[in-house]
């Protein structure tokens, strides 16, 4: 792995992609650009980065925001617990560093939704502390130039491989960590699709030699979701529909569309609303299905025109949920559907 160091920053100092975050080194804009892109592609960061800093260009604005206006700023990249968390990190920095972003790794890895690697990633790139950002990327460019027949979803694994990654560390580690995630990000692509003829360490990389780079890492085989169904219902009156605060699991405190477990006939969604609620048309709507990370749901709807409004929903017009309510990605293509299909 020492071999590697040499040629991988020379590439990455001649290829590295235009990013706007790269554009400094400013602990704020690196720690916001890492968490956006937990589980989201660089491409559709982007512009959700730049809207960001312009509404909210530091650390301070960060801790007094309204959650609801963070949430519509961070509606589409799903995983809301991240927005959060970056308001209740932004607070502790305000109460404990005076507002000044922690130096240290130690430090660092305590604030609210920061663990290890985003921890070793701001603190190698802003600070040049020696520390590790070990995540898929950089698992998947050590198990392919060492050879490596290994799970990478074992946090053991992943420990392992920060430690010999470690050992290895240049003296300018955040250029480094940044090198070898660009190389797995462009290069060292997961499942058969590696671009070995222009990697920068085909000459040093064993798998390539062995032609096993499409073989490697191992593929772990990803457990069923559990299904759970829903019927969504889409409450229509004078232009506007009904919107609630989810009370309990997933997107806890979210706004949604009234839903309940399984699936309704038209006399069940009629017998749900009660007599003083009796709807004047129903029309059985679009069906859906999102997958979360250890959940699939199923949802069908129903479009429901309404004589009056029902108590305890907020009545809200498309205008005011597009500028002010955080809609989750689950729930987006109902509003679209609503949208295009009012009776």
């Amino acid at each position: 792995m020492k071999r590697i160091v040499e040629p991988l920053l020379q590439w990455y100092f001649q290829n590295k992609r235009d990013l706007p975050w790269r554009k400094d080194k400013d602990p704020y804009h690196v720690w916001i650009s890492e968490i956006m892109l937990q589980q989201t592609r660089i491409e559709a960061v982007k512009e959700y980065y730049k809207r960001f800093m312009t509404r909210i260009p530091n650390i301070h604005a960060l801790s007094e925001l309204e959650e609801d206006e963070l949430l519509k700023l961070w509606e589409g990249l799903g995983y809301y617990s991240r927005a959060r968390n970056l308001k209740k990190a932004a607070i502790k920095i305000e109460q404990e560093y005076h507002g000044i972003f922690p130096k240290k790794y130690e430090e660092i890895v305590k604030l609210p939704g920061i663990g290890e690697y985003t921890a070793g990633a701001i603190a190698s790139i802003c600070f040049q502390e020696k520390e590790v950002a070990v995540d898929g990327n950089v698992m998947r460019v050590y198990a392919r130039v060492e050879e490596k027949d290994i799970d990478v979803s074992d946090l053991k694994t992943k420990k392992q491989i920060g430690q010999e990654i470690q050992k290895i560390l240049p003296d300018y580690p955040g250029d480094f960590n940044e090198a070898i995630m660009e190389l797995g990000e462009t290069i060292c692509l997961p499942n058969a699709t590696p671009k070995c003829q222009i990697c920068p360490l085909k000459a040093l990389c064993y798998a390539h030699q062995h032609h096993k780079e499409e073989t490697l890492p191992r593929k772990v085989v990803k457990k069923e979701k559990k299904e759970e169904k829903y019927t969504v219902f889409l409450l229509s009156w004078n232009n506007q529909i009904a919107i609630e605060k989810r009370r309990d699991g997933l997107l806890k405190n979210m706004w949604q569309f009234p839903n309940t477990d399984g699936f309704l006939t038209p006399q069940e969604v009629c017998a749900w609303l009660g007599e003083e609620y009796s709807p004047s048309k129903i029309v059985e709507g679009i069906s859906h299905t999102h997958i979360f990370t250890h959940k699939k749901w199923l949802m069908k709807s129903y479009l429901l025109l309404l004589e009056k409004p029902i108590p305890n929903y907020q009545w809200v017009s498309s205008q005011e949920i597009e500028n002010e309510y955080a809609i989750p990605t689950a729930f987006l293509p109902f509003l679209e559907y609503w949208r295009n299909q009012r009776i």
